[in-house]
């Protein structure tokens, strides 16, 4: 679900697959984080008092973003995740880019609040455009996983 309350959906066979097996852990951590849907659109801002994430009037909803942030986080651990898929250009999940904080649709190289916490806690980040690399991610963490066996000769 969009921060406007419309849909961000990605249909995947790999995603389907993942959901099917009750791998998908979902989670909004803007909605976690006690923001209504729908809410005014926010973007991440350069301030004196450090980044900030501010709606186009000037609030600032950065506690929300940090407290999805954390949820996040702790979804995460409690599950044993390893990797995740999240909506670029969200001032919470971008993974590859953000706004700019200008509301002038401009964006930058840089993560949102919950992707830059789940890459600080060592999991890797994708974007939902980077369901396959993501998959093949995953293969190579379940071969890692996989116990060792022994051949005889």
């Amino acid at each position: 679900m969009r921060y406007h309350g419309g849909d961000a959906r990605r249909e995947h066979p790999t995603l389907q697959r993942w959901q099917d097996e009750g791998r998908l852990v979902p989670l909004c951590p803007e909605v976690t984080g006690g923001l209504a849907t729908p809410r005014p659109a926010a973007e991440i801002s350069v301030t004196p008092e450090g980044r900030r994430v501010l709606t186009a009037a000037g609030t600032d909803v950065t506690r929300a973003f940090e407290l999805g942030a954390d949820a996040a986080a702790y979804a995460c651990a409690a599950h044993g995740i390893r990797m995740a898929i999240l909506k670029d250009g969200s001032p919470s999940c971008g993974s590859r880019s953000i706004y700019d904080g200008s509301f002038s649709g401009h964006r930058v190289n840089a993560q949102g609040c919950t992707a830059a916490r789940l890459a600080a806690d060592g999991i890797a980040i994708f974007s939902e455009e980077e369901i396959d690399p993501a998959a093949d991610y995953l293969k190579t963490l379940e071969r890692l996983q996989a116990p060792a066996t022994c051949r005889r000769p």
